[in-house]
Parts: C-alpha cells; sequence; structure tokens
C-alpha cells in the first residue's frame, strides 16, 4: 500500500534519525523546510512531525523547534491496540546488559513456535516511574527468522526508528494482531532484583505476542509489574 505523502515524510525524517544522521537532543529540519522541500502544504508537514511525536521519536521544543528525543520510551508489554502511540503508554526505561541469545522460558517457546533448546534473541529493558523507581520488568523474545535478519536487535542501544518498524524495514513483516495474557504470580528472584521488591510480592505477568499477516509470532514479551503499579479498566455496554 503506498504511503500517503504525511507518511512519507516521516519515514524520511525517521530514517534519517535511524541512520545516525541526528543525534538525540539534535534539531530536525522545521515543518517549513519540510514543507519545501517535499512541495507540500505546511499543513502536511505537521501531519508527519505529529506522527514522529506520537512514536517518541521527536519532540517540541520552546524556541528550537523539534528535536530528537534524548530520553528513550518504551511501553510496557501488552496493551499495543491499532491507535495507541508509544508516547500515550510509554514511559523512561533502561536497558537491562546486552542482547543474549538464550533458550526462553516453556510458555514462550510453545508462542514462539519453536523446538525445545532452540534459543531466541532476548532484551531486557526495565521502565521507569518520573522518580526514575522501576515500574515493571520486561524480556522481549525474538524468534531465530526475525533475529537474523535484524541485527541491530542485538544491539544495546535503543532503536530511534522503533523496534515495529526496524522489523518491517528488514523483514517486510509487520503486526497485525495482538494477544496479551494477564496472570498474577510471585516475583522471580531476577524481577525481585531488577524491580527492588525486597520481600515476596505479587505481580501482574502479561505475556505479549503480536503475530504478523500470515499469523506467525514477531516477538513474544513477558512483562512483570508489582501489583501496587497495575491497574486494568475496562468500560463496557450492559
Amino acid at each position: 500500500m503506498a504511503l500517503l505523502k504525511y507518511e512519507e515524510i516521516a519515514e524520511s525524517v525517521r530514517a534519517r534519525v535511524a541512520n545516525g544522521e541526528f543525534a538525540p537532543g539534535d534539531t530536525v529540519p522545521s515543518t517549513r523546510e519540510l514543507s519545501e522541500q517535499w512541495s507540500v502544504s505546511r499543513a502536511t508537514a505537521i501531519k508527519a512531525m505529529d506522527v514522529l511525536r506520537a512514536d517518541g521519536v521527536v519532540e517540541a521544543r520552546q524556541g528550537t523547534g523539534f528535536v530528537v528525543t534524548e530520553v528513550p520510551i518504551a511501553r510496557p508489554a501488552g496493551g499495543r491496540r491499532a491507535g495507541s502511540t508509544r508516547v500515550t503508554g510509554g514511559m523512561p526505561f533502561l536497558r537491562v546488559g546486552t542482547p543474549d541469545w538464550a533458550t526462553p522460558p516453556a510458555q514462550v517457546a510453545d508462542v514462539l513456535g519453536l523446538h525445545e533448546g532452540v534459543q531466541a534473541l532476548r532484551r531486557v529493558r526495565v521502565l521507569q516511574l518520573p522518580d526514575g523507581s522501576p515500574h515493571s520488568y520486561v524480556e522481549a523474545w525474538f524468534p531465530p527468522d526475525i533475529a537474523e535478519q535484524a541485527p541491530r536487535l542485538g544491539h544495546a542501544a535503543p532503536l530511534a526508528e522503533g523496534t515495529t518498524r526496524y522489523v518491517r524495514r528488514c523483514t517486510g513483516r509487520f503486526p497485525v494482531e495482538g494477544q496479551d495474557v494477564t496472570t498474577v504470580r510471585l516475583a522471580t528472584e531476577v524481577e525481585a532484583d531488577n524491580l527492588r521488591l525486597s520481600e515476596p510480592t505479587a505481580v501482574a505477568a502479561v505475556l505479549h505476542t503480536a503475530y504478523d499477516q500470515e499469523h506467525r509470532a514477531l516477538v513474544c514479551e513477558e512483562g512483570a509489574t508489582p501489583a501496587a503499579y497495575f491497574e486494568q479498566v475496562e468500560t463496557y455496554a450492559m
């Protein structure tokens, strides 16, 4: 499907950020410059920047214009409904260690369709509250066929363009369906350590899987959030 003009502009700026042309904190072309470069209305250029703001790629800075986001954000596992944005549900995060290849837990291996003992690429992050304390611990597992085609998943540095767009650019595959399975259990030792829990604590564990257009798993994430921070609200007709 052909991109609309504002989407083309957004993807162009996103690619320039991803390629390092603009570093965190750098000012990107203004909407006036973009409208002139692309021969489009100012409104179209503004719409392109709105897309990048919603994805957390750029932020507006008074007196400067749009700059590349200096503090990367991510979302907890799950809740990736169509139309949701990274900014709306996102928060600052810290990468834990360096992405590595490991044998995933049984429930993750089952979702990814991996045989026993087959390793997947693991990326771990801890999402943070405004005061810097941990909010949730997330392990993201990518199957070999995705990780091998998207080598930057193996780097600790944030993906400025976003993981979903990077994977799509490398593999042509993109999420069309998500499944979230939420359970309640005690935090594991690793989770308790990263979440700074000093005693056995209940956590909400969300197993999120994103499926592509052929219903193949792109990624499976397991996120653990202490019960005190987890709230799920649904409003529906009766």
